[in-house]
C-alpha cells in the first residue's frame, strides 16, 4: 500500500510538472522586494530599540538640561546636581523620569524612521554614485545623514513638544500626554503644536549629518586601520560617544531655541521667531550663558546617549539578521 500510494504521488508530481511544465520560482525582483522589505523591518525594530534604550538611560540628565534651557537661571554643575536632588526629595525617584513616556512616544518612532530613512538614503545615494554596498564619500555620507534626521523630525515632530512641556511642568498641570494636546489646542490653538518646528529642523541637519557621518567616517577608518569589517561593541560605543559631541556641539543653540519657543505658553514669554528668541536671550542672559546654557550637561548626556544608540542600533541589526540565518538554516 505504502509503494503503491508512493507511486501515485510521484505520477501526480510528474503529470502536475507536465501540465504547468515547470514549478513557479520567485523572480529576481519578488527576491530583492523581500529582502528589501526585511531589511527595512530590521532597521525599523533596531532603531525603535535603540532609541529606547538610550533616552530612558539618561532621562532624568535629560529632563534637567531642559528645565535650565527654558529658565533664566544660571546653568552650573552645582546647580544641576541640586536640581535634581530637590526634585528627588520633594516627588520621589521615579519623578526624574517625568515626560519619559511621552519621551518614549516619540523616540521611538523617530529613533526607528531616522535609523530605517538613514539605511535606505544610504542605498539610494550609494547607488546613485556607485558606491552600492561600500562606505560613501564624505559628502553624500554628510547628505544621507541629513536627510534622516529631517525625515525623522517631520513626522514626530508634534511629539517632541508634548514631552517638553511635560518636562517642564507640575503633574497637575498636564495629567497625561493626550491632555497636553487637548489643552494646547483648546488655549493656545493647534498651530501651537509646531511652534518651534523651524529652529528644530535647522537643528537637526547639522546634528543628524554630523553625528552619522562621523560615526560612518570613525568605522571607515578603524576597519581600514585594523583589517577588522566589524568593531567591538565597545568600540562602536566610543565612536558612537565621539558622533554625539560634535553633532550636538554644532546645533546646540538652535536647541536652546526651539525649547524656548516650544515652551512659550506656560513660561510666560511670547517667543515667536527663531532671530527674535536668539535676541531676547542674547540679551538677557548673553551669548555663552544664554545659547550655549546647559551644554557642559550635553556633553556628558549627549555621547552616552548617542553612544548606546549607534552601538544598540548596530548590535540589534547583527542580532536580527543572525536569528534570521539560523531560521532560514533550519527549513
Amino acid at each position: 500500500m505504502g509503494e503503491v500510494g508512493m507511486g501515485n504521488a510521484v505520477q501526480g508530481r510528474q503529470g502536475a510538472l507536465t501540465q504547468g511544465e515547470v514549478l513557479p520560482r520567485p523572480s529576481s525582483s519578488q527576491s530583492e522586494g523581500f529582502k528589501q522589505g526585511r531589511s527595512m523591518l530590521n532597521s525599523l525594530l533596531s532603531g525603535a530599540f535603540a532609541g529606547a534604550v538610550a533616552k530612558t538611560a539618561v532621562a532624568p540628565l535629560d529632563r534637567t538640561k531642559i528645565i535650565f534651557q527654558v529658565s533664566s537661571n544660571r546653568f552650573s554643575a552645582k546647580e544641576a546636581y541640586r536640581l535634581i536632588y530637590r526634585t528627588y526629595l520633594k516627588d520621589g525617584f521615579f519623578s526624574l523620569w517625568r515626560g519619559n513616556s511621552a519621551t518614549m512616544v516619540r523616540v521611538i518612532p523617530y529613533a526607528a524612521i531616522q535609523f530605517c530613512a538613514h539605511e535606505q538614503y544610504k542605498r539610494i545615494l550609494g547607488n546613485y554614485y556607485g558606491f552600492q554596498g561600500k562606505a560613501l564619500p564624505p559628502v553624500p555620507r554628510l547628505l544621507a545623514g541629513s536627510l534622516a534626521g529631517t525625515t525623522a523630525a517631520m513626522i514626530t515632530y508634534p511629539l517632541d513638544m508634548v514631552r517638553a512641556r511635560m518636562a517642564v511642568t507640575a503633574k497637575e498641570m498636564y495629567s497625561n500626554i493626550l491632555h497636553v494636546f487637548v489643552r494646547i489646542s483648546r488655549e493656545e490653538g493647534l498651530k501651537t503644536i509646531y511652534r518651534g518646528f523651524t529652529p528644530t529642523i535647522l537643528g537637526v541637519i547639522p546634528y543628524a549629518g554630523l553625528s552619522f557621518y562621523t560615526y560612518e567616517t570613525l568605522k571607515k577608518l578603524h576597519a581600514e586601520q585594523t583589517g577588522r569589517p566589524q568593531p567591538y561593541s565597545y568600540e562602536r560605543l566610543a565612536f558612537g560617544a565621539c558622533a554625539g559631541l560634535i553633532g550636538q556641539s554644532a546645533s546646540y543653540p538652535l536647541d536652546v531655541v526651539r525649547r524656548r519657543m516650544q515652551t512659550a505658553g506656560v513660561t510666560g514669554h511670547t517667543y515667536s521667531t527663531i532671530a527674535g528668541t536668539m535676541r531676547e536671550i542674547v540679551a538677557e542672559e548673553g551669548v555663552i550663558r544664554g545659547l550655549y546654557k546647559g551644554l557642559s550637561m550635553n556633553w556628558v548626556k549627549g555621547p552616552i546617549a548617542v553612544g548606546i544608540s549607534f552601538m544598540t542600533f548596530d548590535v540589534m541589526q547583527i542580532l536580527l539578521r543572525k536569528f534570521q540565518q539560523l531560521g532560514y538554516n533550519a527549513r
